[in-house]
Parts: structure tokens; sequence; C-alpha cells
């Protein structure tokens, strides 16, 4: 039987977050377990990770960050609706929260995403090869129309939709990360005709939520890559391998966080300060995990080769 062909995109997401993780997501690009990364422009080492993206040719896309950290835009004081105690964002339940209160203003929206466009293009010399948002703010109601109308100006045609099939069986991932993921998934279904309307593209399907951290590994990227491949093609052309199809992987390697010389510039979250970056890097860079695309007909590309 002739296995469906897969161009597989690999992401490292929070390039820019701090050196540590730019180590990591550098060693598996040049490793080849990574394609692309997503710049997080108000991150803490973001001027030197555009250094790294351009002195290793590493195509590089846009993080869209609405949720942590100091905005980009200068005239987003402190009154502003993004804007929470000591000018920071309100982080990623409570910029959700504001949201849902109707309490966030889309033009500031739209002022700091462009903002964040300039960054990028003044880190790197070239427009983002894609964009997506840091926490899924990308597909949020109200921001996905806004984030859709940026991209479409910019001529930026591909985005992430976090949409991954299989999620709600996945047992091991806990109660308080599966209620988070399952309601990005509810976002992002509905962020698909908003992204339509004005061109946007992605690929045929998205594995990401269900491999975060201590959740990782090569089975489980196994299998996510078969329910992807499932969910997209028919029974008739798994069988003949007559269609060959994208997907996207989020990762986020890299080796843990240092406080206070990470993050937004409010330091490093718990996450990123454990081990579990830590094991996606590990994961990513197993020998197994290239051998099973290799055994599968998965070929893996960056967005600019879609």
């Amino acid at each position: 039987m002739n296995r469906p062909r897969v161009q597989l995109v690999v992401t490292g997401d929070d390039f820019g977050y701090c050196p540590r993780r730019d180590q990591g997501i550098v060693e598996a690009f040049l490793a080849g377990a990574l394609t692309g990364v997503s710049l997080l422009v108000n991150g803490a080492s973001a001027d030197t990770a555009a250094q790294l993206a351009r002195r290793h040719r590493i195509p590089a896309g846009l993080h869209a960050n609405l949720s942590e950290g100091r905005p980009v835009n200068p005239n987003l004081g402190s009154e502003a609706s993004l804007i929470g105690p000591g000018g920071f964002f309100l982080g990623k339940m409570g910029f959700r929260k504001a949201l849902a209160e109707g309490r966030v203003e889309m033009p500031q929206v739209r002022e700091e995403l462009l903002a964040q466009f300039s960054r990028f293009q003044d880190l790197l010399g070239h427009a983002p090869a894609h964009v997506d948002g840091h926490q899924h703010v990308h597909v949020l109601p109200g921001v996905r129309q806004v984030f859709a109308e940026v991209l479409r100006e910019h001529g930026v045609r591909y985005t992430r939709v976090p949409v991954e099939p299989g999620l709600r069986s996945c047992e091991w991932l806990e109660p308080q990360l599966r209620t988070f993921a399952l309601a990005v998934e509810e976002d992002a279904r509905a962020a698909k005709e908003a992204f339509q309307e004005l061109g946007l593209r992605w690929p045929d399907a998205y594995i990401g939520l269900s491999t975060m951290g201590k959740d990782m590994s090569v089975s489980r990227i196994e299998a996510a890559i078969d329910q992807a491949v499932e969910s997209v093609l028919g029974p008739e052309d798994i069988l003949q391998g007559s269609r060959a199809i994208t997907l996207e992987l989020m990762t986020h390697p890299g080796y843990p966080s240092v406080s206070p010389t990470s993050g937004c510039g409010e330091g490093p979250d718990a996450f990123s300060q454990s081990w579990e970056r830590l094991h996606e890097l590990q994961t990513l860079l197993d020998p197994a995990l290239h051998n099973s695309y290799q055994q599968r007909s998965i070929k893996l590309c960056a967005f600019e080769d879609l």
C-alpha cells in the first residue's frame, strides 16, 4: 500500500523569548527538526533572535502577541483597553475575559498588530512568511477579523488554524489544559470563515495542542499525524496514496528560561522555566522520530515551500 504524501511544517514558537529558548530552537533547526520559527517581537531576546534567523537563514513568521508582556506600539498607554497594571498586557486569560466583556477596543488591536508587523520588518528586513498568534489570540472573536485584515494588507498568505483532529480523545491532557485547548479549537473553527473571506490559507491540518511539553512523545506525534491524515483524506485516497496533504506541527522547544532575562518584560512563566521545553527539544531531535518521518513518506518543509 502506498502511503499518502505529507508535507509537514514544524514551527518553533516563541523565538525571541529568551537566549536559552533561542539556543534550543536554533539547534533544532540546524539538526533538521524544525522548519521555521514564529518570532515574538516584544520578547526579551527579539533582536538577537532576528540576528540568528538571518545568520542561519531560518524561515521566520510573526508570533502576534496581545496577551503577554509590554506592547510594541508606544501610543498604547496605561489607559488603553489592552493594558493592565504596570503597563503590561492583560495575560492569556485576562485578555480573553476583557474581550468577552466587551472591554477590548479593536482599533487598538489593529494598531498594535501594525506596530508588531513594522517591528518584524525592522528586525528581519522582510515581511513574515506566516503569522500566528501567541496563546492563540488570533482566532478570538473580534480579533480574528482585524487580524485577517492586517495580514491581507501586508500580503501574508499563511496563518495557523489550531483545530486538531482527535483532540477530544486525548485523555492524558490535564483538565485545565484540556479545557483551554478545546476552547481554542472552538474559536479556531469559527475563525475559518473570516480567514477564508480575506484569502488566508493554512495547512490541511494542525497538530500541537495535544503534544505540548511533557505530553510530547514520538508515539504521540505519530498518532497525531495519522489522525490528521485520516481527517483530511478519504479511505480511497489513503489506500492509493494519490493525494499530498499539508500539516503543521506547533512546538515549543528550548532550554529552560532563567529569570529575569526572559519573557516579554515580566520575566519567564513557569512553563518556560520547567524541564518541559527541554523535553520537547529532545523529542524533536530523537532519531526515531526522523526515521518515522522517512517511513511514512513525510517531507519536512517551511510555509514558504507550500
